[in-house]
């Protein structure tokens, strides 16, 4: 008979991870981290976990993390590809500061090379944001999650304003419900005006949008959880 009392570290772990996500839902803790998006067959980062975490099998070279991002991050890629991908990159980044720093440099990099030659490009300006916000939800943070043995380096984008550079991308490409998706998710815990702005954009932008309709209704964590829809809404008209 099995021992229900014995655990793995890496279980231990991975279970504390998933309450503090759960927790997370009323607080607006890791949306960006925990929540997964739904790309359909889009390539993104090589992905071989059952949850929204990594597992312990794992064999993707971290070494290759900014030239395949970046691969990814091509012009045609949807924002839901691209928040998709961020995510697991920063989970990927964090085992790796060096590719951590670079990818986020490489983007900024990337960006402000368009703006210079007067070509401002709005999904460069939205993935340097979204990254931004990304680490600030993983990387760095003295967290229960974080005490897997991994240094706890600093983060990157330390003093990056991210979601200052979504609302950029957001005004140069114009109408784009995705991009809204992604800034309601980045200001769940506020500026409330914003977040309910944002969230009104994405469900009514849903309407012509299956895929973006698609992760609306998947729930944040777990059956027991809000759907996304519901979580951003509940938000936005709260206090």
């Amino acid at each position: 008979m099995t021992d229900l009392r014995i655990r793995s570290p890496r279980f231990i772990i991975g279970l504390i991870a998933s309450m503090l996500c759960l927790a997370a839902v009323a607080q607006a803790g890791p949306p960006l981290i925990c929540h997964t998006i739904e790309i359909g067959q889009a390539r993104s980062l090589p992905w071989t976990s059952d949850s929204w975490n990594l597992n312990s099998g794992e064999t993707y070279d971290t070494k290759n993390l900014v030239r395949d991002t970046l691969e990814i991050l091509e012009p045609n890629a949807p924002v839901l590809v691209r928040m998709e991908t961020l995510r697991r990159a920063t989970l990927y980044a964090r085992k790796d500061p060096s590719a951590a720093k670079e990818l986020l440099a490489r983007l900024h990099a990337r960006a402000t090379s368009a703006e210079s030659s007067g070509h401002a490009d709005a999904l460069a300006w939205f993935d340097v944001g979204y990254l931004a916000e990304t680490y600030k939800q993983w990387i760095g943070r003295n967290l229960p999650h974080m005490t897997d043995g991994m240094r706890m380096d600093s983060n990157p984008a330390a003093g990056v304003d991210g979601y200052a550079l979504v609302k950029k991308a957001i005004a140069l490409r114009g109408s784009d419900p995705q991009m809204e998706f992604a800034a309601a998710m980045i200001t769940l815990s506020g500026p409330q005006d914003e977040h309910r702005q944002h969230a009104l954009k994405a469900i009514s932008g849903a309407q012509t949008d299956s895929l973006l309709a698609l992760n609306l209704a998947i729930r944040f964590i777990g059956p027991r959880t809000e759907t996304m829809s519901e979580l951003l809404a509940k938000n936005s008209t709260s206090n």
